[in-house]
Parts: structure tokens; sequence; C-alpha cells
């Protein structure tokens, strides 16, 4: 008898990595396809959902040449998507336009206020867990379409995913998971249907939005025309998947409750595994149906972390990056020697990342970041370490908004590049006051996700359990007494300098 393999998609923003693990988790080889994002007008972000499928067959036909596995071994494909994808195709699973909104576009804005005015966003919240820009969710997008492009709008069957249309155009089923339903917009999170009050309140059809189904939901077979494009065999059974926030989540081993993890990438966001969700009116956790029956991911993310980082390596740190091209380092590298220079405290300067604005965890969109209490005795130690220091502390006023819900946090799995530095590990630990755990699954995490989905929905895996098996911690970072107490007498200041830019930006803006 075989032994069979998992196929993994991560369909995200920049490209598609895929995956595939054998049956004891151990990954066996990946490949990236990237795709372009366009911006044609103001507000506005698409891709084509064809680079997607073109992605999904390269990176596919790299993995087999790659492992050189028979493609009969492989017992399921499952994917992980960007979420708040809002792709029209007709009843024959016709692509009816040729670039379609990402979760980024904010085109809709007219009509998500049509529909909450109304009734409110604070209600909408509590229905939905919705707590990104409004504007961004699926149902306002839709309802563009419905404004302005009507022709297109009628011929529509259903408005589908990111993942749920590449699932379509494998098996011909249409067909969406609760986790990418969490971002419609018009999702009933308590009750894991669709809230006839908002549908109705949008004036769309229901019949326009795909059947809701479990992610471990066998979708469908692989059919013959795709599985030819894809060098894979006919028949292979085909797994629903989900959103990759709640992909990554399982990848990352928030898979039982109160389990933490947090993503330390070009944004960030602390996330917390439940069987409720985690409602809370001021800094409003955006909540969402995780992959895994039953529970819930509540995640409050800062919208610039690591391109905060970068923008320091860009502008401050010209050296270190004509270095790094000289001798093949990683510019990071060279700029974590430097920042080791500095004390702890980054000798009296703080820095605050929010350059693309405020956060939920800030109560205004017009904060800035800045370097405060810059001086002529500072030098470019100061600079690197304090920023690396603020991402930190602007990622603690997060921690501490689910630490005041009730969530024990003394441990916290981390993945996305920024956790693979040693250094920043320690800070985060010590401002956290918790034990920073990196695994083995690092940037992984999502097509990890996908591949134990997959797993379970076929029954190579029994449960998402095996993920603990999976992930080897690599490191582990202690809290030091010492220093968490000296971070706690800085992080009051950086708390009453935040109060401090909320003001200014504010009063920035009404010069602007």
């Amino acid at each position: 008898m075989r032994i069979k393999k998992i196929l993994a998609f991560d369909l995200g923003t920049g490209g598609n990595k895929a995956a595939l693990y054998d049956a004891d988790g151990k990954l066996l080889g990946k490949a990236f396809s990237p795709y372009e994002t366009v911006y044609p007008q103001s507000g506005w972000a698409e891709q084509c959902p064809m680079d997607w499928w073109e992605a999904i067959v390269d990176s596919t036909q790299h993995i087999l040449s790659q492992t050189r596995i028979d493609k009969r071994d492989i017992g399921c494909i499952s994917i992980s998507g960007q979420g708040i994808g809002v792709v029209p195709v007709n009843k024959q699973g016709t692509l009816l336009r040729n670039s379609t909104p990402i979760w980024s576009d904010s085109r809709a804005l007219k009509q998500m206020k049509k529909v909450l005015e109304p009734i409110s966003i604070e209600t909408w919240y509590m229905i939905t867990g919705a707590a990104l820009r409004p504007e961004n969710y699926a149902a306002f997008k839709i309802m563009w379409f419905h404004d302005n492009e009507k022709e297109m709008f009628n011929k529509t069957y259903k408005f589908l995913g990111t993942k749920d249309f590449i699932n379509l155009i494998m098996t011909g089923q249409f067909a969406t998971d609760f986790s990418d339903a969490s971002f419609s917009g018009v999702y009933d999170l308590v009750n894991w249907k669709y809230s006839n009050e908002l549908v109705e309140a949008t004036g769309l059809p229901l019949e326009k939005l795909p059947e809701l189904y479990s992610s471990t939901h066998v979708i469908g077979e692989l059919q013959s025309g795709p599985a030819k494009e894809l060098q894979l065999a006919a028949g292979t059974p085909v797994v629903l998947g989900g959103y990759d926030g709640s992909c990554t989540a399982v990848g990352a081993g928030n898979i039982t409750e109160n389990r933490v993890y947090n993503y330390i990438g070009s944004s960030s966001w602390i996330s917390v595994a439940s069987d409720k969700p985690l409602f809370e009116r001021k800094i409003k956790p955006y909540i969402y149906a995780h992959v895994i029956p039953d529970m819930y991911n509540s995640t409050v993310s800062i919208y610039s972390a690591g391109s905060s980082y970068q923008w320091v390596r860009n502008n401050i740190c010209s050296v270190e990056v004509q270095a790094a091209q000289r001798t093949d380092v990683d510019p990071y590298e060279l700029m974590e020697q430097e920042a080791k220079k500095a004390p702890l405290g980054s000798n009296g300067l703080l820095f605050n990342p929010s350059l693309m604005g405020g956060s939920t965890i800030h109560p205004s969109p017009f904060i800035r970041g800045a370097y405060i209490g810059l001086g002529l005795s500072h030098q470019k130690s100061d600079l690197i370490r304090a920023a690396m220091e603020g991402i930190a502390f602007d990622l603690r006023m997060v921690l501490d908004a689910f630490r005041l819900l009730g969530v024990t946090v003394n441990e916290i799995r981390t993945v996305g590049g920024g956790s693979k530095s040693p250094f920043w590990r320690q800070i985060f630990s010590n401002i956290y006051d918790a034990r920073i755990i990196r695994t083995s699954v690092g940037q992984e995490a999502a097509a990890l996700g996908a591949a134990a989905i997959g797993a379970v929905g076929v029954g190579i895996w029994k449960d998402f359990s095996i993920v603990d098996d999976i992930s080897m911690v690599m490191d582990v970072s202690n809290p030091e007494a010492e220093n968490v107490s000296k971070y706690e007498k800085i992080f009051s200041v950086y708390k009453y300098s935040v109060e401090k830019l909320l003001d200014i930006g504010k009063k920035m803006a009404e010069l602007n």
C-alpha cells in the first residue's frame, strides 16, 4: 500500500508557495511562483485570478521535478488562500473579470457606509467580528460591482474567494469554508452562517455567495483537464482549505485553547485560539472562524512592523546594505550587529512604528511613526535598536489587550521573517515578559496549516494534534527579570508618547 503524501498551496499576496509533505509531516520540497498586483486607481488593488492558477501550475511542476515522486503518491491537495477575494464566475465556472479586487482594495467606501451607517459599526462588529478596515470586506466590493458593473454582476453565478476559485478550476465545485466566509462582512460568527439581517442590508442576493462547509470538507476530485496541466493524477481528492491567517495559526501551533502566536513580518499580529470569540469593543480584535472545527482565532495587528524596520534599513543603513551586497550577507544581520552596540533602551531613544497609520490599538488613523528623544549624542546603533524595541512595545500593547480579556500569556510562538533573529527574540521576550519559542516551521506555517487541513480531511491524520509533533522547538528565549523591569519603566513612557502622537497626528491631518 502506498503511503500517501500531501500537496499544499499557500496562495499569498505576492505569489504561491507549493509545499509537499509526507504522511509524518516532513517537508519534502517547496517551490514559489510570484505574481503581480496592479493598482488601476487610487484605493484599488487587483490581481489576475488566472495568474494564481499559472503560479499553482508552475510551482507544482517545480515540486514534482524537485522531488521526483510518483504523482499517484499524492493523497490530497489543500489550499491556504489570501482572504477577502471577490472573483465573479458564471454557472459554467467561467471567470467574468480578468482582474479582481484583493484584500487591500478599498474602493467600496460608499457601499460600506450605505450598509453600516444605519446599523452602526458596533452592531456589525458584534455580529461578524470584522475589525479590519470595513470597506475592504467582500460584500461591499460585491455591492460596488452591482453599482458600477451591473451587466457583469447579473451574469455572475457566484462570487468566490481566492482559494475557492482555484478549487473551482480543479474540481468544478462552488464552495467556501467558514474561515474565508468570516471576511465576507455578512457572516454570523457565533451561528456559523451568513447573517440574514446583514445580507438583506446589502441588498445582495444570498444565492450569489458560495455554500459554506468545514475547511476539512473534501470538495471533490481533481478533474482530468487541470490534472493534465498540473501533471498530477486525475481523481486526487481536493480538500477545501482555509483563510491564510487561520492556516498560519495551525502551522504556528495555535491548535488548542489559549495558544498564542506572534507573526512578525511586514505587518505583525498576535493571535489567540479559543473556543469562543474574544469580542472587545475598544481595540476590536478581528475574529474569524478557525479551520479547526468549533474554534476561533482572535487577532490584533500593527500595520507596519517589518516594513518600518525596512524603512530604517533603506533610509539609515545604506552602509550596511552596501556591505551586505559586497559580502553576500543579509543586511539585517549587519544591522543587528550594529544594534547590539546600543544599551537596553537605546540611550533614551523611542521609536513608534506607525509609519502606515494607526491600527486598532491606536484609536485614530492619523498617528504616524516617530523617533522620540533624539539627540546629538545618539548613534546609528541607537536608531536601529530603538526601532526593534519600538515594534516590540507596540505589540506589547496588543498583548496587554488580550491579557485584559483573560488570556494567560506565558508562552508565545513566533513565525515570520522577524522571528529569525535571536537578538530580537530576546528583546520581545523581555518586553512581553513571556517565553518566546521558535519552532522548525518558520515561514512555512501557512503551507503546513493547509497540509494539516488536507491530511485531516482525507484521514491521513486523525486530527490536528500531530502539528505539535511536527513542530520541533528550535530556540527558546526566556525573560530576564532585571531587563523585564527596565523595559517595564520604558514601556510606561512609550504608552504616554503614543497618546501625544495621536494628538499631533490629528493636528497635522487638520493642517493638510
